[in-house]
């Protein structure tokens, strides 16, 4: 198989992309600038995760988060789960198109999540619930349900905001159906969690694909491999990682390791905002025992998309060798090979425990399936660890029409949408107006009434504000109920 990262060029283009370590950084916890977290259908300030972040209910008036929709309805679970986080009592509910909007100081990318879960209502059956989400343009959701019997939903995205506001809209499918939502967080994120340009995978070849930082991306799995689930509570950007087995799909030969040592981040490496310790201090490995190094890879499968490209973020940090420059092995995405005898050593200068992580986009094939591994490599010594692996983050790309859910674009979604009665209610005014006077003149004429009658078109220049005085339209500071 040809050596697609054996050449000095991409060796060194490599070595740049990975953030390559120099100077030891100094541990701080993360504050956004933007920090919209929003309990939505209540008036309650609640507090979730034990780590203090606290949701602002978005009944309550607010100088930064705009609530605009039309008969917007605030719903409260009747008999709560107590063991539930308790923005999952409440929500809101759209029965026409509806959007919050955030005030932006921090321009960049945003971390946006939407928690769905089903909650026991006398108004609505939020089992009957379909309906699209677009963030700032972008389709995220389509003919989505949001239910689920036992498990809350939530949908992670990471979405470029060059505005003064970040727009999300809840669009009914139907006229006969609903959207609904329990509760939103707008973060924005590091400015390190991102970077621009990837290596993208395209055959046997390894090519730049840059401009990532202005895709839409969904988070589509966050996966720390050898250790145990992460909740938000020990993650700095209050991320959920879950273990690793369910994606196993070989793993002969390998093991799980675990370290409860410092991790040595270093400037313009991986940060613990990238990802946090609880994933870099546990690990799967292959490692021989003997003089023989083993002849396989530790393979895992993820459930994917055809027709979209998938951003693949590998974290390594080698915790598991007793001395430097012992740890050589092959990096395989979805069957090819995209890095040849990876010297951590070598990458991380000489520091053990020293993290750094990498970046690939693929397309998402067929098969459904997209798959990354690691194994031993010609250079890999016996009786040491011949291949490691800490988390793999894999996100949807956002499709050329600007969606992350079907063939179809926000633009289309709201053309469809069925339009108000009012306008139906005018034509018809207009026609009653058009009867009534062709009747009135018939009739002079059967009675041979010279009088002239007076009449007057209904006038078609009627602004629109006057039209939905009587639609109960409102856009303010979150007070739509």
């Amino acid at each position: 198989m040809e050596n697609l990262c054996g050449n000095p060029s991409f060796s060194l283009l490599l070595f740049l992309s990975l953030h390559l370590l120099v100077v030891s950084s100094l541990y701080h916890r993360f504050s956004p600038v933007d920090n919209y977290l929003i309990n939505c259908g209540s008036s309650d300030e609640v507090t979730v995760d034990g780590n203090n972040r606290k949701f602002m209910g978005d009944s309550v008036k607010s100088d930064s988060v705009m609530m605009c929709g039309t008969r917007t309805i605030s719903i409260r679970d009747s008999n709560p789960d107590l063991g539930l986080s308790p923005i999952y009592h409440t929500a809101r509910v759209f029965t026409k198109p509806s959007k919050y909007e955030f005030e932006i100081r921090d321009k960049g990318t945003h971390a946006v999540r939407i928690h769905f879960h089903q909650l026991n209502s006398a108004k609505y059956d939020v089992s009957d619930a379909l309906f699209h989400v677009s963030v700032n343009g972008f389709l995220v959701l389509s003919n989505f349900t949001g239910y689920d019997n036992e498990n809350a939903r939530i949908k992670e995205y990471l979405i470029w905001v060059d505005a003064e506001k970040l727009v999300i809209e809840f669009i009914p499918s139907k006229r006969s159906k609903f959207a609904f939502v329990n509760a939103i967080e707008v973060i924005s994120a590091p400015k390190d969690l991102i970077a621009d340009t990837a290596q993208f995978v395209n055959g046997d070849s390894v090519e730049n694909f840059d401009g990532l930082t202005k895709q839409a991306l969904e988070v589509v799995y966050r996966v720390n491999v050898g250790g145990p689930k992460v909740t938000p509570f020990n993650d700095s950007l209050w991320r959920t990682w879950v273990p690793d087995e369910e994606f196993l799909k070989f793993s002969e030969g390998s093991s799980r390791v675990y370290t409860s040592g410092r991790i040595r981040y270093q400037m313009g490496g991986a940060s613990r905002e990238v990802c946090p310790d609880n994933v870099y201090n546990s690990a799967r490995v292959i490692s021989s025992s003997n003089a023989t190094v083993p002849n396989h890879n530790i393979t895992w499968g993820f459930d994917v998309v055809e027709g979209y490209k998938y951003l693949v973020r590998m974290h390594f940090c080698d915790i598991a060798s007793i001395a430097i420059g012992l740890i050589y092995f092959n990096v395989h995405v979805d069957g090819h090979l995209v890095y040849k005898d990876m010297d951590l050593s070598y990458i991380t200068n000489e520091v053990l425990s020293s993290p750094f992580y990498a970046d690939f986009v693929v397309d998402g094939d067929s098969s459904g399936v997209l798959t990354v591994s690691v194994g031993p490599s010609s250079k890999s010594f016996p009786y040491a660890v011949d291949a490691i692996l800490n988390g793999v983050e894999i996100m949807k790309l956002n499709n050329s029409m600007g969606s992350l859910d079907g063939e179809v674009s926000v633009e289309q979604v709201l053309k469809n949408w069925p339009r108000g009665n009012i306008g139906v209610s005018v034509a018809l005014f207009a026609s009653v107006c058009l009867l009534l006077t062709a009747s009135l003149l018939m009739h002079r004429r059967r009675v041979g009434v010279k009088d002239s009658v007076a009449w007057s078109p209904l006038p078609m220049d009627i602004s629109k504000g006057n039209l939905k005085s009587n639609n109960q339209f409102s856009c303010g500071k979150v007070e739509c109920s």
